[in-house]
């Protein structure tokens, strides 16, 4: 067996081996680190990671992505879910989730300590919550009912209480993430079934994600992918249509667009080693690279970061 095709599938078997663990505090903001509720816009996590979340879980958080518009095809446990807005899906702690969500997909995240969602089991006589809640879940809403628009409602309201810096904003959130986890136990009656799609193409799908995460920084091109994967170039294209609805080197691209975001943000290296890190050889490449998917130079999105997080502390 050729070498490369060797240390790719060791890379997938060991990707495989260990699912990895997503702290928010550490990779996007530091908030998370002190905070039992923290809310953040769908779409601005997507412009920061990416629109591609590779298999990854989250320890000792609670996390509900309520979508608005658009559409998702996400991989949650052991299910398979095609769903088109408004739904919401639930990943309790430690549970692996992949996803794609759609370029025009809007909506919230609300994370939340497993300490405080516990707190809400316990005091809950009947055991119903703890049963529907501790499990992964994906619910299309129906927006003629009650039930949906009072989600809604509450997460508004926790996007609003989020922004301020009012008296008792903890208070305000603690109760709104109450509500909002009471809110998805009633709507849960009926969660939508995993829908039909190639297992194979799925696997093939994810084992390609794990080959970008260990090979993005050295430019691999999507014939090399392909070979690995034992697939024409062609099959590759269309494991990613049919899964995410999303072509291979955008895929590649997103991932290495995502590390330099985060290189940018939460380093002080300068411009030209983050690009050289990157496997880029060319620092003026990197910056067109960069300008072409956010329309600004690194140096740009860079202050503009720091003094988004400035004014949101």
């Amino acid at each position: 067996m050729p070498k490369d095709k060797a240390a790719a599938k060791s890379a997938v078997k060991l990707a495989h081996a260990s699912i990895p663990n997503i702290d928010l505090g550490r990779t996007f903001d530091l908030r998370y680190e002190d905070e039992e509720v923290h809310y953040e816009a769908l779409e601005k996590l997507a412009a920061f990671f990416g629109r591609n979340m590779l298999a990854h879980r989250h320890d000792r958080v609670f996390q509900v992505h309520l979508i608005e518009n658009g559409e998702v095809r996400l991989h949650l446990d052991d299910q398979f879910y095609h769903a088109r807005a408004p739904l919401f899906f639930l990943t309790p702690p430690s549970y692996t989730h992949a996803f794609v969500i759609s370029e025009d997909a809007a909506g919230h995240v609300l994370s939340v300590r497993q300490q405080l969602i516990w707190r809400l089991f316990d005091s809950d006589p009947s055991n119903l919550l703890k049963q529907t809640l501790s499990v992964p879940m994906c619910v299309e809403l129906d927006a003629a009912q009650t039930g949906p628009e009072q989600l809604l409602t509450v997460f508004a309201q926790l996007r609003e209480e989020f922004r301020q810096q009012d008296i008792g904003r903890e208070l305000n959130l603690l109760a709104l993430a109450r509500l909002a986890f009471v809110a998805m136990a009633r709507l849960s009656a009926q969660p939508l079934p995993s829908k039909t799609l190639r297992q194979h193409d799925v696997q093939a799908f994810h084992n390609f994600n794990q080959l970008i995460e260990a090979h993005f920084r050295q430019h691999w091109p999507l014939d090399q992918y392909a070979s690995s994967l034992n697939l024409t170039e062609t099959r590759l294209n269309d494991i990613c249509r049919r899964v995410a609805d999303v072509p291979p080197k955008r895929l590649v691209h997103e991932r290495l667009l995502q590390e330099a975001k985060r290189q940018l943000l939460f380093s002080a290296q300068p411009v030209s080693e983050i690009a050289y890190d990157l496997g880029f050889k060319d620092v003026s490449y990197f910056s067109r690279f960069f300008r072409q998917h956010t329309e600004l130079a690194p140096g740009e999105w860079r202050r503009a970061g720091v003094q988004g997080a400035a004014r949101q502390s």
